[in-house]
Formats: C-alpha cells, structure tokens, sequence
C-alpha cells in the first residue's frame, strides 16, 4: 500500500474535505491535491491566505506534522489507533465555519420512481432534504 497517496480524482467543482492517512505526518503534495493548502516558508497557504505554522511542523523532508496543521486551521481530528488511520476534517479556523459553502455538489442518482439518473442541481433554489439509509 502506498503511504500518502492521493485519492481519486473527484468529480469537477468536488474538492474532498476529509484527509485520512496512515501516519501522523503528510506529504506536503498529497496535502495540496487533497485540500488545496500548499506548505510554503510564510505557512500553510490557500490561494493568497497564508496561515503561520507552529516551529518545527514542517518537516525538511517535505512532510507537515498533521497534528499541528490541524490546530492552526481548527480542522477537527479523529485517530483509528486500531487500523492506523488519522482522518483530518474541513479547515475551519479561517473561515470560522465548517463548511465554505452551502452550495451543492453536482450530484446524479437514481430517480426512486423510475430509476433514470435525477441530477439533484436541478432543484437549485428550493428546499431539499436528502436522507441517507442503510442497513448495516
């Protein structure tokens, strides 16, 4: 298994907002195709936002200790001891909110009735609630 490898590519417009890794640093290349946040002298780095990192929290390998990243941007943290994974949330710190926008992404399922694709965009500027089963 490859350590740090980037996932998937997401759809267009989806940036994934969830980093899980399987070490308590990340390379600063999977940071950037993940979130967006490029490790540079001035700090962690958005566009022209740049937030100061704590001495030391990147690392001259090219890494960034995960744990500091997630103080400085107020992304919440959640460690799997069990299976060795560390999953970082959205940053919030700079926003203040844990979400950048309320806008949804493009999103196709099936229509229950028929079962053609439904593109949930389609109902942009309308109340919508979308709920989730399962059974497991």
């Amino acid at each position: 298994m490859v350590r740090n490898a980037p996932p998937a590519r997401p759809r267009a417009g989806y940036r994934h907002v969830v980093i899980l890794t399987q070490e308590r640093t990340i390379h600063t290349s999977a940071l950037a195709d993940r979130t967006g946040w490029s490790v540079t002298p001035e700090g962690a780095c958005k566009g022209e936002l740049c937030v100061p990192l704590a001495e030391g929290a990147a690392g001259a390998d090219g890494t960034v200790d995960v744990d500091a990243l997630a103080r400085r941007l107020g992304m919440p943290i959640v460690v799997d001891e069990e299976h060795g994974l560390v999953a970082l949330g959205p940053d919030t710190a700079v926003s203040g909110r844990a979400l950048s926008t309320a806008v949804l992404p493009s999103i196709v399922l099936p229509d229950i009735r028929t079962g053609e694709p439904f593109d949930v965009t389609s109902l942009r500027g309308q109340k919508v609630v979308i709920l989730a089963w399962a059974s497991w």
